[in-house]
């Protein structure tokens, strides 16, 4: 039997290397087993006496949104068919660290294209690196032709619509990978304020039991609660995880602030400045949700959305003044929920920096809460739902609106996100690029919103063209529905990986 559970391969490689014998180990995801694969495993063998290959489970497969196209099981098993193979086990953990260091092969042998450890984008080879010294080891590279099962997967086997599919192949013929990767490291530069309503999204794992006998109510089995830092938080966080510098103006309330709580969830990065409501509670928003398939089931909001007294309000709008200067990039992260006030709004468009802005409407709100608030903007991201409340035109086409709407606020780049339609991006000249959604797997939806925002500010200060803002709001989109919540911000690295599995 040659695919063995890791526990039991390494009692094996420890029998073997007792005997004398040279066990080299490979590792990796393996996903569409080709020539390059085939070459790589035969040159590896010839290294030493047994080949030994762990492979990555699906859950930590890091690819895109469309990745593993095939499942652990084949991809097991499709390994352990060469002859050149004698073991396969499935990994445990996301990389081979930990594996290393309970196999303990005398060799470990990567691919040639990671033979540059310096353009590894992840830092994990050095880690491995560090590894295979620590136990005594050696780290080889083979050295023959190199495919990508990405680029092979992405042309035969995408499981992503047929629209997306093309969308990507006309993309790939217009914009490189190379040139959208370089965007992202560009916003490291930008000094970046965010000002908006602290949210904390409080999430009550429950499993529905049925009608109760006396009332027409449903009732639930607690099991478990979780608390994310959301709103105004999320989106620096997000914005953190792209630019160096991070400040966010923010107010919670005096009473239940959870302040210790808010910024240990901040990102080292983002420094914060909070004003505090007298008398009132930092904003919950209590989700009651079916802890097996995530639905939700009922939301509270515990608030007070009055704002601050007239002299507090004073006292922030003359603070955010002083900080206008020193930033790049002026995030609008406004919610409705009080923090952010007229007077707010007049000292932020009174500034000459870049503003982005962002205008919610939720049940929090009821829909008193729009863009044209703001008296001008020079990027905007609002959700279709919001432009067609703002013209109350229910129906008909888009582009009109953001036509309408962008001259009004004299933006320079304007967004409409459609949920799973993708994204509209307009811009000065008056052109739009419709860009399609990514996810293929759908978690949660709370929070896509602000990492889409987030991305797509800093990429729009940068005046990036429409195409390649709409395309890094939607990856970062993808990447947020897969998560629970604001669980964790969207990270360079994850951007990075996405957006080389769509592009290749």
């Amino acid at each position: 039997m040659k695919i063995l559970d890791l526990e039991e391969l390494a009692r094996k490689v420890a029998q073997l290397k007792a005997e004398g014998r040279t066990v080299v180990q490979c590792h990796g995801v393996f996903d569409l087993l080709h020539i390059g694969h085939i070459r790589h495993f035969d040159q590896a063998r010839r290294m030493g006496d047994v080949l030994v290959v762990t492979v990555t489970p699906d859950r930590f497969v890091d690819k895109g949104p469309h990745r593993p196209a095939f499942t652990e099981t084949l991809r097991a098993e499709a390994v352990a068919s060469l002859q050149s193979v004698d073991y396969v086990a499935l990994n445990r953990w996301p990389t081979a660290e930990n594996t290393l260091r309970l196999i303990r092969p005398n060799i470990f042998v990567k691919g040639s294209e990671f033979r540059d450890i310096a353009s590894d984008m992840t830092g994990k080879i050095v880690k491995e690196a560090r590894i295979v010294k620590e136990i005594g080891a050696r780290l080889e590279f083979t050295d023959d032709i190199v495919f990508s099962s990405t680029n092979l997967i992405n042309r035969y086997l995408s499981n992503l619509p047929a629209e997306n599919q093309e969308y990507l192949r006309l993309m790939r013929q217009r914009v490189s990978s190379n040139t959208i990767l370089k965007v992202l490291d560009k916003m490291a530069s930008l000094r970046v304020l965010v000002i908006g309503d602290t949210i904390l999204d409080e999430y009550q794992y429950c499993e529905p039991m049925g009608k109760s006998n006396k009332d027409p109510a449903l009732t639930a089995l607690y099991h478990s609660c979780d608390l994310f830092a959301g709103g105004a938080l999320a989106v620096a966080n997000h914005v953190a995880g792209f630019a160096d510098e991070v400040h966010i103006v923010s107010v919670l309330g005096e009473n239940d602030s959870h302040e210790t709580f808010i910024r240990a969830q901040l990102l080292p990065n983002v420094k914060p400045h909070f004003a505090y409501q007298p008398g009132a509670p930092t904003l919950i928003k209590r989700r009651f949700v079916d802890g097996y398939s995530f639905n939700k089931l009922f939301e509270l909001y515990i608030m007070d959305d009055s704002g601050l007294p007239g002299d507090l309000d004073r006292e922030l709008c003359a603070k955010v003044g002083d900080y206008l200067e020193d930033y790049d990039v002026i995030i609008m992260a406004d919610y409705g929920h009080g923090t952010v006030s007229d007077a707010m709004v007049r000292t932020v468009c009174d500034g000459k920096g870049f503003l982005a802005v962002n205008t919610q409407a939720n049940s929090g709100n009821r829909g008193f809460h729009t863009i044209t608030r703001y008296p001008r903007a020079d990027y905007v991201c609002i959700a279709e739902h919001e432009i067609r409340l703002e013209m109350r035109r229910r129906n008909g086409p888009i582009q009109p609106m953001m036509s309408d709407l962008a001259n009004a606020l004299g933006a320079n780049q304007f967004v409409v996100t459609r949920g799973r339609k993708g994204c509209l991006v307009l811009n000065r000249e008056g052109n739009f690029v419709a860009v399609p959604a990514f996810a293929q797997t759908v978690v949660d939806r709370v929070g896509a919103g602000d990492s889409f925002f987030a991305v797509t500010s800093l990429a729009a200060a940068l005046r990036e063209p429409n195409e390649i803002i709409g395309f890094l709001g939607n990856v970062a989109g993808c990447l947020s529905v897969g998560i629970l919540g604001n669980k964790k911000p969207i990270d360079k690295i994850s951007m990075r990986k996405t957006i080389v599995s769509l592009t290749k």
